[in-house]
């Protein structure tokens, strides 16, 4: 059985007109000193003006969802800040959630992230997802009708050429022989990949074919203990194997006198456990000083292992 992970969201992006990018990427070497699992960003590369989209399951959002900022507000590219942080740290596993993975060339996006694996030590993992915003991929000239389709191209371009020394490749979308890419990813099979969605059968096919880990959205999110036995047998009815299937859970911060209460935050861990979340997502607001936030993150870090010991 896979041991709990603890997963903190750094926040990439902002609405204000200044920011210190140098001091928000050292809130990760402090995750790194602490001893958190795994730092986790976000992903998008352009905004329209229309927001409704976010809010609406229907178009791939959430219910009651908001965008956290406007159209002009700044957001870092993953890819890039995941880099940074490989650098400035040893320890801490490095992800997203999500990665609009079909927005990338899919054998650009291959070479970007197996260098990143590389360079990290095999500390890369990558969770991918379809968006919810049209004009995102209007602007890189894509069919956001056929998103579903160009994510799992990505992938399968993506696994081919992680994984095939001499790499061939035919669909619709492409078609190569004999294609050479190194070098490879350092973990076996190649870099994991945590897919984003709901129940139902598009999803649980991309979790057959290709995921290391579900990131629950919306409704199944908030039903881990019925979402997760339903979506282990779409997978298994899907022709995968879901007996190792890693799942994404959401800790929510519990404040007491305007303080955090590290073990109340951590009290519901256990029954998530017992659920089958393997992986534990918490955004802490963190003080903009680093030895102020090791010091928030370490508290944290004790609170999760007592629990999960």
């Amino acid at each position: 059985m896979t041991h709990p992970e603890l997963s903190v969201y750094l926040t990439t992006y902002t609405d204000g007109p200044h920011h210190d990018w140098p001091a928000t990427l050292a809130l990760a070497t402090a995750m790194d000193e602490a001893g958190v699992d795994r730092v986790v960003v976000s992903d998008h590369v352009a905004f329209g003006e229309d927001f409704a989209a976010y809010g609406d399951p229907s178009r791939g959002g959430t219910a009651g969802g908001r965008q956290p900022t406007g159209p002009d507000g700044a957001w870092l590219e993953p890819i890039a800040v995941l880099t940074a942080i490989a650098a400035a740290t040893t320890r801490l596993r490095l992800g997203t959630s999500i990665l609009l993975a079909a927005l990338r060339r899919p054998a650009v996006l291959a070479k970007q992230l197996a260098t990143l694996d590389v360079i990290s030590g095999g500390r890369l993992d990558v969770g991918v997802g379809v968006g919810w915003q049209r004009e995102e991929y209007d602007a890189c000239g894509l069919p956001f009708e056929g998103r579903g389709r160009l994510l799992d191209h990505t992938l399968e371009v993506c696994t081919t050429l992680w994984t095939q020394q001499r790499a061939s490749y035919d669909a619709d979308e492409l078609t190569f022989e004999g294609i050479h890419q190194m070098p490879k990813p350092v973990q076996p099979g190649g870099v994991p990949l945590w897919i984003s969605g709901t129940v139902n059968k598009a999803v649980a096919r991309r979790l057959a074919r290709f995921g290391h880990g579900w990131i629950p959205w919306g409704p199944d999110l908030a039903d881990l203990r019925g979402s997760i036995p339903a979506m282990q047998q779409a997978v298994l009815d899907a022709g995968g194997d879901p007996s190792g299937m890693q799942v994404q859970g959401t800790v929510r911060v519990v404040r007491s006198d305007g303080r955090i209460d590290y073990d109340a935050t951590a009290a519901a861990v256990p029954d998530l456990v017992e659920a089958g979340v393997t992986d534990f997502r918490v955004a802490v607001p963190l003080p903009a000083e680093r030895e102020r936030a090791v010091e928030v993150l370490t508290h944290l870090v004790d609170a999760f292992r007592a629990v999960t010991r």
